[in-house]
């Protein structure tokens, strides 16, 4: 079976930032989730994919087509959300959807009015006068009603009230688990990717740190509370972002699993604890630099 998705060894080199050799194969019906810091690289990956923005090096496969080689059938089999999306200020909902709808083979403009109406639109409005929330919605309908094979999403989420986030990460759990659909989706809101991805990649300072399935990924990282004297000298001082507390020392471990078993006295004993991390949590202490955990 084709990957979905195959990158080889992509780079961009800017004034001040470089993709560095980003490679990643995405196999069809999964979603991915991509997490970085501001500046990591998400966007200028995801716009090379659609041949947005072009790329220095390396190579961009699409369900096994080359991606500028064969853009217009991929764009076809793709939806697409920008992190700042733009419409004719002066057009309505519905003419930028009969608009849109005429650069697409497959176009389903019964599911655009439906997706409208699921999220909330009013068809009569002027883009213009729509939030930055309403316009993700539309971006979001617009993405889905030519029945996209893969769908591309920079920060989908952002500007969106809570009900609203939760009902279209939905449709995208749904495009995935019930329609065989592959979504990649870039947040800062990393509570979206642990709801919804099979697949986590971190994407640091224009490389990726870390690709593997989510659960695995939380099985791994996990953060152990342990008294004075608890540990042997060699687990403590592997641990990240350690710290000193009133009652005790924490630590974050890359590695639990391995652990478990050096830890299991400290736990009988309730010398040693074990809290379950979150994405968040994994992406600080994968940060390099200065103190970038924030402790003493």
């Amino acid at each position: 079976m084709l990957n979905a998705v195959e990158i080889t060894n992509l780079e961009k080199t800017y004034q001040r930032f470089r993709l560095d050799r980003v490679s990643l194969h995405l196999p069809p019906g999964y979603i991915l989730g991509l997490i970085g810091p501001n500046g990591a690289g998400k966007t200028t990956t995801l716009k090379i994919m659609m041949d947005m923005v072009r790329a220095d090096r390396g190579q961009v496969r699409i369900f096994g087509m080359e991606h500028r080689r064969h853009i217009k059938e991929i764009r076809n089999r793709v939806g697409y959300v920008g992190e700042n999306p733009h419409f004719y200020g002066d057009r309505s909902v519905a003419w930028i959807g009969r608009w849109i709808g005429g650069f697409y083979q497959h176009w389903d403009i019964n599911r655009f009015q439906s997706l409208v109406t699921e999220l909330g639109l009013s068809r009569t409005k002027k883009a213009r006068d729509l939030s930055k929330g309403m316009k993700v919605k539309l971006a979001l309908a617009l993405a889905l009603s030519h029945r996209p094979d893969l769908l591309i999403l920079d920060e989908p989420t952002a500007g969106l009230d809570p009900m609203v986030r939760r009902q279209v990460l939905e449709i995208f759990r749904s495009l995935s688990k019930v329609e065989g659909k592959t979504v990649i989706i870039s947040s800062h809101v990393t509570d979206d990717i642990t709801r919804i991805a099979d697949l986590v990649v971190f994407l640091i300072e224009g490389r990726i740190t870390l690709a593997e399935p989510k659960d695995d990924l939380l099985a791994r990282w996990k953060r152990i509370h342990y008294k004075s004297g608890a540990l042997n000298d060699r687990i403590a001082a592997a641990l990240r972002c350690r710290r000193r507390q009133v009652f005790g020392n924490s630590g974050i471990t890359d590695d639990y699993p391995a652990l478990k078993e050096a830890l299991a006295e400290g736990m009988n004993r309730q010398t040693v604890k074990i809290e379950n991390i979150n994405l968040d949590d994994i992406l600080i202490a994968s940060l390099e630099g200065e103190n970038p955990c924030g402790t003493s």
